[in-house]
C-alpha cells in the first residue's frame, strides 16, 4: 500500500514525487526543458524553478514552442474561497505573477464560490461571499497586472459563460467525475457540475492555456484535456509544484483546516509568527547544543530550512551558506528559526501593506481593466 495520498482535497503522508508523476501520468521537468525555459526567460529563472520546486508538467514544451513561434499563450489559475489564506496558498500565485511579468500574457483567475459553498455543508452562502472578497484582496496584493488580469466569481460570471459551460458539461459524464474525484451517490449534484465549469476559462482564448498549480489539482485538467479538442480548443498545459510542508514536518502539505499551528496565515502578526515557528516548526537539529555542534543538522527534514528554500530566501549563495553552516553545526536550530521569523515577518508586512491598497484596485481587476472589460463585452462572440 502506498504511504501517501494525493487528491484535490486530501494530501497525506511523505510524498514520493517520482512515484506521484508516474501515477498521475505527468512529465518531470528535465534539464533540456529547463534550458528552453531559461532561454525564453532571457537567462533568468525563478528560484522555485532553479530549485525544482516546480518539477512536473503537461505540454509545457508546446507552450514554449508556441511562444517561440510568436503564437503566444495565456495563464489561468483559481481560488476556492476560505476563511483565511496561508502562505502556502500564495506559492502558485507568486509563481504565476512571475510568469505574467516575464511573458506579458493575459491571466484569468476564477474564484470558485460555488465549489466553496457546495463542498462543505456547514458553510453559508453569505460566509462564502465574505471569504471570497477577502481572498480577492489577498490575490490582488500579489501584484498582478490589472490590465492583463481578469478576476471573476463563478456565481456572478455564469450568465456570461452559460452556453460554453453547457457545451463542456455535455461532454463530461457522471462516471468520469466519479472516477476522477471519487464522488459517490451521496455527493450533491452541484459538485458533479462544478468540474465542467472549471474547464471553461481554458477556452477563453484560442491560444494554448498554461495552468501553474500544485500537483494535487492536476485531476481537474485531465477532464479538460479529454474534452477540449472535441470543442474546437487546445488541451491545456500545466506546470506543477510540490507542497510547502506544514510546520510539524515534511509529510503532507500546509492546510487551513484542522490545526491552526500547522500554517502561517497571512493575518498572523509578529507575535504569532514567532510563537508558531519557535514552538511548532520541526527541526532537523540535534537534541542538545553539544550534539548539534558535533554532528550538525539535517536540512532535508528541517522545516525552517525548507521554507527558506521554497519561498523566503531567493539568493542561492545565501541559501547555500545557511545549508552549510547548519549541516556543519556552526548554525544552531534557534538561529535558523530566527532567520525564518525575520523573513516571514517582512514578507507578511509587505503583503498587508499591498492588501490595504487592494480595495482601490478591485474594479480594475474584475470589471473595468482592459481585459476585464473585454471579457464582459465579448464573451459571446
Amino acid at each position: 500500500m502506498d504511504e501517501f495520498k494525493v487528491t484535490p482535497w486530501e494530501v497525506t503522508g511523505e510524498i514520493d514525487y517520482k512515484k506521484l508523476t508516474e501515477r498521475f501520468g505527468t512529465t518531470r521537468i528535465d534539464q533540456r526543458l529547463m534550458e528552453k525555459l531559461k532561454k525564453a526567460c532571457k537567462g533568468e529563472l525563478h528560484p522555485m524553478l532553479r530549485r525544482q520546486f516546480f518539477f512536473s508538467h503537461r505540454d509545457l514544451n508546446l507552450v514554449l514552442g508556441d511562444y517561440e513561434k510568436e503564437k503566444g499563450f495565456f495563464l489561468y489559475t483559481g481560488r476556492k474561497p476560505s476563511r483565511g489564506m496561508h502562505i502556502g496558498h500564495l506559492v502558485p500565485l507568486l509563481f504565476t505573477k512571475w510568469l505574467q511579468d516575464r511573458f506579458k500574457v493575459n491571466l484569468y483567475i476564477e474564484i470558485t464560490d460555488d465549489e466553496g459553498f457546495l463542498h462543505k455543508k456547514e458553510r453559508t452562502w453569505g460566509g462564502v461571499q465574505s471569504a471570497a472578497h477577502d481572498n480577492i484582496l489577498d490575490i490582488i496584493a500579489v501584484g498582478f497586472d490589472p490590465q492583463r488580469t481578469f478576476i471573476f466569481k463563478d456565481s456572478e460570471y455564469i450568465r456570461n459563460v452559460y452556453p460554453l459551460l453547457m457545451k463542456a458539461a455535455r461532454k463530461v459524464t457522471n462516471s468520469t467525475v466519479k472516477a476522477v474525484f471519487g464522488f459517490t451517490d451521496s455527493t450533491n449534484i452541484g459538485l458533479s457540475l462544478y468540474p465542467a465549469y472549471q474547464t471553461v476559462p481554458t477556452f477563453f482564448e484560442k491560444k494554448r492555456c498554461l495552468i501553474p498549480c500544485a500537483i494535487d489539482q492536476d485531476p481537474y485538467w485531465r477532464i479538460q484535456r479529454d474534452i477540449a479538442e472535441s470543442l474546437g480548443h487546445r488541451k491545456t498545459a500545466a506546470i506543477h509544484c510540490k507542497f510547502i510542508p506544514p510546520l510539524q514536518g515534511v509529510r503532507g502539505k500546509m492546510s487551513s483546516s484542522g490545526r491552526s499551528e500547522s500554517a502561517i496565515f497571512l493575518t498572523d502578526d509578529e507575535k504569532a509568527v514567532k510563537k508558531k515557528i519557535n514552538k511548532y516548526a520541526f527541526s532537523g537539529g540535534q537534541a542538545t547544543v553539544e550534539e548539534h555542534r558535533k554532528l550538525g543538522g539535517n536540512p532535508d527534514i528541517d522545516v525552517p530550512y525548507q521554507w527558506l528554500k521554497i519561498l523566503f530566501e531567493p539568493d542561492d549563495e545565501k541559501l547555500q551558506q545557511i545549508h552549510d553552516e547548519y549541516s556543519s553545526g556552526k548554525m544552531l536550530t534557534g538561529e535558523l528559526k530566527s532567520i525564518l521569523v525575520e523573513k516571514v515577518d517582512g514578507f507578511l508586512a509587505e503583503h498587508r501593506k499591498e492588501k490595504d491598497n487592494a480595495e482601490k484596485s478591485i474594479q480594475k481587476f474584475m470589471y473595468k481593466g482592459r481585459l476585464a472589460k473585454q471579457m464582459w463585452e465579448h464573451i459571446h462572440e
